[in-house]
């Protein structure tokens, strides 16, 4: 019985045009998940190394400051300026319009839920993406290229320990400390805007923000700013690594790597955002 609905089925995905779909689906979903494996290996491979990167050379640690440097420091003031101008176009565009509804006290809530829970996060992880996940997947592309990182293997020097787990914990520490920085600096611009524009809004403005905000939110922008950049960092170094051997290939694993830590980071926030509500 079951080799007659097995030659059946090659029947109808030979000669049959609904068979011939169904079988390059079928083709195209697993060459799609052949390498779920190897990625789920890489993924452990890099949160062993990154645990023991403290006991590893002043080398791996310099990659490290140099990361940080790139990745949080020269990003800083594009972060600051665009949580400032953020903040106060949705406080003071949003204050006057709640208060011609009789609402005015909403405008706090939601200064919180954009600013430090949803789309801070988000612009912070796609601003670090822009810059970071390009730069780091053409570097080790040209790496893997040049041959250097068989030159590593060569003399007994993990790739994954020297050159991955640095540039991990690096985007990974910059985009949490940069998610911080804008809430900050989203809340505060606001205030500053509301002290020249109505001093009086800004007489009540700290406490009607406490009032608003809750542990929930502050845990769930920590998280998302964690997930964005293990996310960011782990698409950019495997990218990198997938380079083979043409130099043409590497602009190629820039583009992928922008675009699948683009796609990464949606999916995650959606995922964290109805966490909540499954609960």
């Amino acid at each position: 019985m079951i080799g007659f609905w097995e030659n059946l089925f090659e029947r109808l995905s030979k000669n049959t045009l609904p068979g011939k779909f169904v079988t390059s689906i079928g083709a195209f979903v697993r060459s799609y998940f052949s390498s779920v494996p190897y990625v789920l290996g890489y993924i452990g491979r890099i949160f062993q190394s990154t645990f023991a990167f403290i006991n590893t050379e002043k080398a791996a640690r310099k990659i490290l400051i140099m990361q940080l440097l790139f990745t949080f420091i020269e990003a800083l003031p594009i972060v600051v300026f665009l949580s400032v101008a953020l903040g106060s176009a949705i406080f003071l565009v949003g204050y006057d319009l709640l208060l011609s509804l009789g609402q005015a006290s909403m405008i706090y809530q939601i200064l919180i839920v954009v600013v430090v829970r949803e789309l801070g996060p988000v612009l912070v992880a796609f601003v670090v993406t822009a810059r970071s996940s390009t730069a780091i997947a053409t570097e080790l592309g040209g790496m893997v290229t040049s041959h250097q990182v068989e030159s590593y293997i060569s003399v007994g020097v993990d790739p994954v320990d020297y050159l991955v787990a640095p540039r991990f914990l690096g985007v990974t520490l910059s985009v949490f400390f940069l998610c911080l920085y804008f809430s900050l600096c989203g809340i505060l611009g606001p205030y500053i805007a509301a002290m020249f524009v109505n001093p009086t809004i800004a007489a009540g403005y700290f406490s009607e923000l406490l009032k608003n905000c809750s542990v929930l939110m502050i845990l769930t922008s920590i998280l998302k700013s964690i997930v964005f950049g293990m996310i960011i960092s782990i698409t950019a170094t495997y990218y990198g690594f997938n380079v083979e051997r043409s130099s043409t290939e590497i602009p190629v694993a820039g583009i992928q790597a922008v675009s699948k830590s683009f796609v990464g980071i949606i999916i995650a926030d959606v995922i964290i955002i109805l966490i909540p509500m499954l609960m």
